[in-house]
């Protein structure tokens, strides 16, 4: 696992600091295929991941819903035939917090697993 990856989630309330906007490029550096994407107002984590089936794409969906709940942060994860689409961001801050970069971390480790 990454750095990132092993990085410890924080609790985030509405008052937690959004990842500064300086610090962003490093921390999307260590994450390969991911982008920052505005959708619903708010900016977000997005990656998209390719299989060579549905039971693979879903295998793959199950496992990051699997590391959801042990982290209780939840993505929006889009599932279908052959891809899922994975959007990180922290609900309570309207935004993107270091969390959701932990997160993506934690995902690209899944794919590998």
């Amino acid at each position: 696992m990454s750095e990132l990856a092993d990085r410890k989630c924080q609790p985030c309330r509405v008052d937690s600091p959004p990842v500064a906007a300086s610090q962003r490029p490093a921390l999307l550096a260590q994450l390969a295929g991911w982008s920052i994407e505005q959708a619903a107002g708010m900016d977000q984590l997005r990656a998209q991941f390719t299989f060579t089936n549905f039971a693979k794409a879903l295998a793959f969906a199950n496992r990051v819903g699997d590391l959801a709940e042990a982290a209780d942060h939840h993505p929006r994860i889009v599932l279908e035939w052959g891809k899922v689409e994975v959007r990180w961001w922290t609900h309570a801050i309207g935004g993107l917090h270091e969390n959701d970069f932990i997160m993506a971390a934690r995902t690209d480790a899944a794919l590998r697993n």
